[in-house]
């Protein structure tokens, strides 16, 4: 791992620390557009708190992150941050305990460094590209498992009303054919947890780039794959939908 990777870690660590910290009179959670999207003080304040300091280890960098209200572009040539201070605010704001902050960095519009933490299990997944996927120091590879033996995990487009019926139906495909199901509602754990073997599969029908930036590299580096639910690259300029997977079979065709 390259020195940018230790650094992101140390600050990822310290943004941690804040989630684990949070006052809950000064959570103020507020609403935003979709049912059930929240965001709270500590949102903004976990940004923030990324923002600085990612920017002086890369002053050159844009930086995207979910609490902005104007997103910066993605550099074709360069680096760019996508953050997303609290995957899971509405895990947050519950105490479920099953949140985490995401980094990515990308380099000339593609994924290079991907650090994920989710500090209540003191769980931290990392990745470079080309150098593989570690939890907490530890090498990780995705499952060996088909798909009859496999765990599915999914979003359900709650932000979406009007997706809501399309993510069922995609449940309904998958399920039939799975061993079981799991819903925890942090896309980037998820990501990270295919990468580990925990599960075989992840998808949602619509996801934010900083929802699934530093996630889908963990996942590729561990030897899974990444796509959009017909089978597309993945972008970073737009929401799309996502697809991950142990790469061990075509797990599209479930969906036909």
């Amino acid at each position: 791992m390259n020195e940018l990777v230790l650094k992101f870690e140390e600050i990822i660590r310290k943004a941690g620390d804040i989630v684990l910290n949070a006052d809950e009179s000064k959570m103020e959670i507020d609403s935003k557009a979709g049912i059930g999207n929240f965001v709270t003080y500590y949102d903004t304040k976990v940004q923030e708190f990324l923002k600085t300091e990612l920017l002086k280890v890369l002053p050159e960098a844009n930086f995207v992150g979910e609490e902005e209200e104007l997103h910066s572009e993605i550099k074709e040539k360069g680096y760019t941050f996508i953050v997303d201070p609290i995957d899971g605010t509405a895990n947050f704001t519950k105490h479920f305990q099953t949140s985490a902050v995401s980094i990515a960095l990308l380099k000339d519009a593609e994924p290079y460094i991907g650090v994920c933490f989710n500090p209540y299990k003191n769980e931290l997944f990392k990745a470079e590209k080309g150098k593989g996927a570690y939890l907490n120091g530890e090498k990780i590879h995705v499952s060996e498992k088909m798909m009859k033996d496999a765990l599915v995990m999914s979003g359900s487009a709650p932000y979406y009303p009007e997706l809501r019926e399309k993510s069922l139906q995609a449940f309904s495909c998958f399920f039939k054919a799975c061993a079981d199901y799991r819903r925890f509602g942090a896309a980037v754990l998820d990501l990270c947890y295919v990468a580990a073997g925990k599960a075989e599969l992840f998808y949602e029908v619509i996801l934010q780039p900083w929802d699934y930036a530093a996630g889908m590299l963990v996942v590729t580096e561990a030897g899974g794959k990444v796509t959009d639910m017909e089978g597309n690259k993945i972008r970073f300029d737009k929401p799309c939908s996502i697809l991950a997977s142990n790469n061990k079979e075509d797990y599209l065709k479930y969906l036909e």
